[in-house]
């Protein structure tokens, strides 16, 4: 049995990948704009919610449908442990603190755990195809805005068993077939690619929190001239747009 899930994920998320892209924060990282303050405070909010999804799925990993869709590879909680070392120094867990965005975030997936778990896969779904898709692409203007030492400061990005392009296009392809043997019901269905929206509203409004500290490290007038225009979403493709794509299609 196909249920098509990758498909109609990847259709039901177009306009909150649209919305995404088009976040204040979003519009400076693709401008090569990415300020040390803002962004390791992303990357500890992040950790509070890789680990959090990380635990629910191993302890949920026999579930007849989480278990296969559970690949503990992805796993992002050790590599982002690197990074925040790398950010805030061996002390950083007395450093980092949750966003409120970041503590509804974290909430939901606790709450989806112990009612419905079988939303936690449209969670993964969000965060991890991104990671291995446009997550790609931040790696590098990460890389290049900061002028990062080799093999640090993006660890949520690298994927060690993952090491080449052909080698994340096959577990994407791994994965979407995965989610296309889930035996789901259209109403399931449709509850998924619902709660994969609101994973995307609950990042939006983690980086939307983040804003004031991006306009106080660049300034009032080039924060504005960066962020008033909106753009076509790469997902809603139109001839000639090459923005980033956060969940690609290969």
């Amino acid at each position: 049995m196909s249920s098509d899930l990758a498909a109609r994920l990847r259709e039901g998320t177009k306009h909150s990948h649209t919305m995404a892209e088009n976040t204040a924060f979003m519009k400076c990282f693709l401008k090569g704009i990415v300020e040390k303050e803002p962004f390791r405070k992303l990357i500890a909010n992040l950790y509070f919610v890789y680990s959090t999804l990380e635990a629910e799925l191993l302890r949920h990993s026999s579930h007849p449908m989480i278990g296969l869709t559970y690949f503990p590879e992805l796993n992002r909680k050790t590599n982002l442990e690197k990074d925040l070392t790398f950010y805030y120094g061996e002390d950083w867990r007395h450093q980092i603190v949750a966003l409120e965005a970041g503590k509804a975030y974290v909430a939901r997936i606790q709450e989806l755990a112990n009612t419905e778990p079988v939303l936690l896969i449209a969670h993964a779904y969000v965060r991890y195809m991104g990671d291995l898709s446009g997550g790609q692409s931040l790696k590098k203007i990460v890389r290049s805005a900061m002028n990062l030492p080799p093999d640090q400061g993006t660890g949520l990005h690298e994927f060690e068993q993952l090491p080449t392009i052909e080698a994340i296009r096959a577990f994407k392809a791994k994965y979407r077939d995965a989610l296309n043997s889930l035996p789901v019901d259209d109403t399931l269905a449709t509850k998924i690619v619902d709660e994969a929206n609101y994973a995307f509203e609950l990042n939006r409004n983690v980086v939307h929190e983040l804003e004031p500290d991006v306009k106080a490290a660049i300034g009032e007038h080039v924060f504005d001239l960066i962020t008033r225009q909106d753009k076509p979403g790469s997902t809603e493709r139109s001839p000639g747009n090459t923005s980033v794509e956060l969940i690609a299609a290969d």
